[in-house]
This record gives structure tokens, sequence and C-alpha cells, in this order.
């Protein structure tokens, strides 16, 4: 990357103060352009859903892993669910969703509550040998008693799918019965997933991010304090495919030697460490054993570090200048924070980032963790929190005296609670990666690569005002 004639900034930069100017491209579909990264974490998209509770969960992690991304399970959850967790995303399927069920006893009220849990906006009814009998949607349950059973208001007899399927003959068998989705069914005719006309499009559009087994992966986070290297251990055991080893403050003694533990263990997958903002937290990080760094400190939508103590840096210009000693050092980092729009993600890539963490974008979703509720106007929501917040320190000192918990929750910085509203026309997280992946291919045909390599090396960017930001803002109304 350079900068559009040459110039110096300054002074640190924010996504919001760059802009990149088109190249003479031959890139003649966006479709072509290659978003794998090399940094060995297996993410074909380069996505990665930040280990924060009201973010990433295992719905998350099964829905971006089919997608290409990888999802990092929080710290702050016992090993034995994590392993649970772990095992459950590996058995999800390449193709078809995981289908929410009931019984024809059932009753709308039961469908209500968890129809918000999955995108696909279905509840499959199944007889007592786990066959679909019917389909139960949102609609089917307006003007509806709450205690009508199901067998009442369901869609009896819907059409199937054969497990194993290919995504084009589904989406026109799906085309041609005019039906939006279809449970999918095994040679027996029992249930074994679901799928709609969208996600048999999105099958033909992504390449999911798999193990040497070809499951689906997925990632665990572990903190700086306490028996690191024993919980190092017990998370690759449980069959974690990158390791991130997390804490606010990433460049000190505590870290350092969290990192030389888990790297006595030999692990055969990426080692994450993390946050730092500057070229000497990259070079300790990796000198300790870090194979990726993760960067940013305070552009969290949560987070309040910067408000409290001062403390950070603007993200593209750390981005910029750690991804720059990274590659000095045949490494890579993560951009870590700070995303709120596609154009962000194409920038943090621009400056070298070989993957990009989302948080509380992404926790306005059906697949975050966590129920939906509804505002007084009618608005869906979800609550979402810093992991530095007085919730998620109470989670992370669940073990500790009522003493210790006391002083602790004195401390806390990030934002105790807040509503992410779900967008009414776009209420997935596959929505959102939908998004993202079309502004970021687009953004790598204005540069004229094939490739994330080829982005960051071809990509030029310039510095703008807050009016030239301004100015690039879609208007939803006349002026």
């Amino acid at each position: 990357m350079r900068f559009l004639n040459d110039i110096t900034p300054p002074y640190d930069l924010t996504y919001s103060d760059v802009f990149m100017v088109p190249s003479r491209s031959d890139i003649g579909s966006r479709l072509t352009v290659d978003l794998s990264s090399h940094d060995g974490t297996g993410t074909t998209i380069p996505v990665v859903v930040a280990n924060m509770t009201a973010v990433a969960g295992r719905r998350m992690a099964e829905t971006i892993a089919r997608r290409g991304g990888l999802t990092v399970i929080p710290q702050d959850i016992p090993i034995d669910v994590v392993a649970n967790v772990i095992e459950w995303v590996k058995g999800r399927d390449l193709v078809h969703d995981t289908p929410i069920t009931l019984t024809p006893h059932d009753t709308v009220g039961d469908a209500l509550n968890l129809l918000p849990k999955r995108a696909h906006g279905a509840v499959i009814v199944v007889d007592w040998d786990n066959r679909p009998i019917g389909v139960v949607t949102e609609a089917d349950c307006q003007g509806v008693d709450m205690f009508t059973q199901l067998s009442q208001v369901m869609t009896s007899s819907p059409q199937t799918l054969p497990r194993g399927v290919d995504p084009q003959a589904a989406f026109d068998a799906l085309h041609e019965g005019r039906h939006r989705l279809a449970p999918v069914v095994d040679g027996e005719g029992r249930l074994v997933g679901i799928l709609t006309r969208t996600g048999a499009l999105r099958a033909t559009l992504y390449q999911p991010a798999l193990d040497g087994r070809g499951r689906l992966r997925v990632a665990a986070a572990v903190g700086i304090n306490g028996d690191v290297a024993a919980r190092a251990k017990e998370l690759l055991d449980a069959g974690a495919d990158v390791l991130v080893v997390d804490t606010a403050h990433g460049h000190q003694e505590k870290m350092l030697s969290a990192l030389v533990a888990v790297r006595a263990l030999s692990p055969d997958v990426p080692i994450v460490a993390g946050n730092v903002v500057t070229a000497g937290g990259v070079r300790d990080l990796v000198e300790a054993g870090a194979d990726i760094v993760k960067v940013g400190v305070g552009p969290g939508a949560m987070c309040t570090t910067r408000m409290m103590t001062g403390v950070g840096r603007p993200q593209f210009s750390a981005v910029l200048e750690c991804a720059a000693e990274a590659r000095r050092l045949n490494r890579h980092i993560w951009a870590d924070g700070g995303v709120r729009h596609p154009r962000d993600v194409a920038l943090a890539l621009a400056a070298g980032a070989s993957n990009v963490m989302i948080g509380s974008w992404f926790a306005g979703t059906y697949e975050s963790p966590g129920d939906t509720r509804t505002s007084a106007d009618g608005r869906k929501y979800k609550e979402n929190y810093g992991m530095a917040s007085a919730r998620a320190v109470r989670l992370r000192t669940a073990e500790d005296t009522p003493f210790e918990r006391a002083r602790k929750a004195l401390f806390e910085e990030g934002i105790s609670t807040s509503r992410m509203y779900l967008d009414p026309v776009r209420p997935s997280v596959e929505d959102q990666i939908d998004e993202i992946v079309a502004g970021l291919r687009s953004s790598c045909t204005y540069a004229g690569a094939a490739s994330l390599a080829e982005f960051h090396q071809r990509a030029v960017v310039g510095v703008q005002s807050s009016s030239g930001y301004t100015e690039g803002m879609p208007l939803h109304q006349s002026w």
C-alpha cells in the first residue's frame, strides 16, 4: 500500500480519515477475486468473529465457518462447554443449516420463542421418528392464540430435499415448487437439516473454512491468568483450529510468559496473541511465540478504554505499522475493532491485515447468543456488552471470593450493556457477510487485485477531511 502522492500523514489515522483511489484494472469479474487468507487459519473470506460473549457462540461459529470465516469462542466459558461447542460445530453440514424442531403438540408460543434463533425463519414439525410432517413460519403464527398447537397452523406434508443434494439442483427444486425453504432428509426420511433458496445460492458462492478432515473450523481463546498452558492444552485436545491468547493490553510481561508457555506445547495450530498497536509490540509477541498478532486498543464499539484511560491508537495507522513489522518477521496480523462499514474491512486489508476481527457489528443478528427482545416501538434487538464491562467481569470472576469479585468490579471499562438492533431487511450475520464480501470484492477490482496479497500491494490510499467522508455517504431522502 502507498499513500496518494506519496505523502506522509502528519498524524495517526482512523478508517474514516482515509479513502482508496481506483487504479487501472484487468479484473473482469469481482467473483474471480480470491479472498482466502494465507496466515494459516484456513479462512476463505477474511472475517473473524471476536471472542465476545454476546457475539460468539455455536450458532455464530457454525454459520460463519460455513461461509469461510472463523469464530473465536471466548475465554470466560467453562472448558467442558467450549469442548461441546467445538464438537458440535465440527459435526455440522457444509451446505444445509441446522433446523429448529418441535412436535405437533407444541404450541405457537413455543415456536415464536425459537424462531429468532435461526435466520431461516422456520420451525420444522417432526413426528416421534424425527420425520418432518410440517413447517411453521412466523406468518403462520400471526393472529393465533399462543397456546394453539402447531398441528393447527403448520403447512403439512412439506417438500423435502435429499441429503447431499447439489445446491443448484436444490435451488431449482425450490424455485419450481415456489417454496422458500425445505427440510433436508436422509435416506430413511429423517430430518437432518434445512435449506433455503438463498442458502443454496450462497453454497455456490462461498467456500467453507475446513480443517484437515473436511470439518468446519472454529477457534478458541485463553486469557493470560492462571494456568495458561493447562487451559491451552485442553482447548487443543478439544479440537480448536486456532488458539487465541487474549488480553486488552497485550504488550506486557504476563502475555509474553503466557505465550512462551503455550508455544512450549508445540501446537500444530496457529497461535494468535494481542492486543498491541505498535511495531515493538508485534516484535515482542512474535519473539515470544505468536504466529499472528491482534492489533487494536480502544476502537471497538463497546470499548471505553480511550475515554477512561487516554490509551489507544487510531486503528488504520496501528494496522499499517504493525502489519509492516509482521511482514518483516514473516508473520501476520489481525485488525481487531473499529469496523462499522464494509469499507473499513477493505481498508484494514489494504493496510496489510490478513483477517479482520468483527464484534459488535455482528451482535445484532439472529446468530449471536442471547434472546431477541422487542423495544417499546416494536424494533427487535439483542443486548451487547464489552469484555471489560461489569457483566463480563462477573462471568470471568465467578470462581473468585465475593470480596475479590467486588474489588475487580470497581474497575470495569467497557459499556455494561447496549442495544444492537436487528436490521429488518438484513437480520442475519450471513446478510452482513454478503454485504462485506460484495464491498471487498469490488474494492479489489478497483485496485486491480486478484487476491488479498495483490490488494495490499496495489492499494493507493489518500487522506480526507470529515466533509470528504460525509460526501461519500448515501442520502436516504432528498436534501
